[in-house]
């Protein structure tokens, strides 16, 4: 099926422009001539643009088909009822009930996503956007991009601004992962998620460290907590705990009295517990999904079909071993899962030129973590690591994350768009011990480079 169209070619010089000159003036008024961080802004956000365009052409040319272009094929089918009637085009966007409105029936009886609310989310973003273009899908795509970037630029600069010397390194941390550029640029519920991700991580940082409570912290803050809670909620499950021990490390260590300090951290702790419950309790529905039990299932039925899949037509599937349901059971798998998402598919396993693409960045990987330890040494690295909460915090999340989504996913080309959002973290991680040896930043200085204003 043909899902570019004769104003993909049209519309999309014109977005460039448009989007390009908005850039231009943002990076201008932001970061003048001389700044330090004026050299990396457009060519991220230039390579994102590449991105979105690069997977449409893999998808329509290559593939021929994908969830990309069923989001797309749903905010078509959206936006098909706005000139028929303005109400039933919003009753869409809200996914209001079909029995309380049974004119919405024509539109959503082509739309089986309608009743899976992350899926149909990111569908409604897509029909929004599609307004201000006749709903084509490069340039609805280039938006994606364009927003997802203010996202990965608040993140890019959170961590400058604790390593103002590290600006290269960390450029390519949040920048220039290729996987990130391509999987987060496009029509996906990825890209949506790094635009909140980033935001998340921005707001979390500039509240509780720079006790910024400024009404668009609190905003930001809300917008990207709904928006993954709404579309992939596990990545909050990965998040959540991994940035609330963060922030609690970086206070109780302003602590001088031990004994002080340890109930301050024992204080959090109890917090946090009880967080979770109420967390819990706000989507039960949603993290049923991602009970020990349900994950267990999911994995041993994807592990399954991926492999008749792949001894069928010799895909790109991968295997774990066996293990049952328990708790036991599935972190004996922690670092095989850990392991796969982070480091594989190794060259000998891509069949594919995609795979291969993503064999090489894991290579890239593996290398830079080996070099992290080396240079260090490994017990000089922990210790490291257990001085800097930014690095426990990049490290629990990148864990944490990978081995949800190795243990579940069995596919290489499946993981390499799902694993997305922890490479920024563990780059960022590898990144900055590396550069431990050089610089080594205390918490004072963190605390001031907090100080100064983190221009998005």
């Amino acid at each position: 099926m043909q899902y570019l169209s004769i104003w993909d070619l049209v519309l999309t010089p014109v977005y460039l422009a448009v989007l390009i000159g908005i850039a231009k003036w943002w990076r201008n008024r932001h970061y003048p001539p001389g700044h330090s961080l004026r050299k990396y802004y457009l060519p991220g956000l230039y390579l994102k643009f590449g991105g979105a365009i690069f997977i449409a052409l893999i998808y329509q040319y290559y593939y021929g088909f994908g969830d990309t272009f069923n989001y797309f094929s749903h905010s078509q089918i959206i936006n098909s009822s706005f000139s028929n009637s303005l109400s039933d085009w919003w009753n869409l966007i809200r996914r209001a009930p079909v029995d309380d409105y049974p004119t919405l029936y024509k539109y959503t009886s082509q739309m089986y996503w309608y009743n899976d609310p992350p899926s149909y989310s990111v569908a409604v973003i897509a029909a929004v956007l599609g307004l201000f273009n006749g709903t084509s899908y490069i340039p609805i795509a280039l938006l994606f991009a364009f927003f997802s970037y203010t996202g990965v630029w608040a993140m890019f600069k959170t961590f400058v601004n604790m390593y103002p010397k590290m600006q290269k390194q960390l450029a390519i941390a949040f920048l220039f992962i290729p996987s990130t550029i391509v999987w987060g640029s496009g029509i996906f519920k990825d890209t949506v998620c790094m635009f909140g991700l980033g935001w998340l991580t921005y707001c979390v940082f500039r509240i509780f460290v720079n006790k910024d409570f400024s009404l668009k912290n609190f905003v930001f803050l809300g917008l990207s907590f709904y928006l993954i809670a709404t579309v992939k909620v596990y990545i909050l499950i990965a998040f959540l705990p991994a940035v609330s021990f963060w922030v609690m490390l970086t206070y109780s260590q302003r602590v001088r009295s031990f004994i002080i300090r340890m109930a301050v951290r024992l204080a959090v702790v109890g917090i946090l517990g009880l967080s979770f419950v109420v967390f819990s309790s706000q989507f039960s529905k949603e993290l049923n999904k991602y009970s020990l039990e349900n994950i267990s299932k999911t994995a041993e039925t994807t592990r399954n079909y991926i492999g008749y899949i792949s001894e069928r037509e010799g895909g790109s599937g991968y295997n774990l071993g066996e293990f049952d349901g328990s708790l036991g059971g599935m972190l004996s798998k922690f670092p095989a899962a850990v392991v796969v998402t982070l480091f594989r598919p190794f060259l000998w396993e891509a069949g594919k030129v995609i795979v291969f693409l993503s064999a090489v960045e894991a290579l890239f990987f593996l290398y830079l973590t080996l070099k992290a330890f080396l240079k260090n040494g490994l017990l000089k690295s922990f210790k490291l690591i257990g001085k800097d909460p930014n690095l426990i915090f990049c490290l629990i999340f990148s864990l944490v994350f990978a081995f949800s989504v190795g243990i579940s996913s069995y596919n290489f080309g499946a993981l390499s768009r799902y694993k997305i959002p922890c490479l920024p973290f563990y780059v960022a991680f590898l990144v900055i011990l590396l550069g431990k040896a050089n610089s080594k930043p205390t918490m004072v200085k963190i605390r001031k480079a907090f100080a100064a204003p983190l221009n998005t």
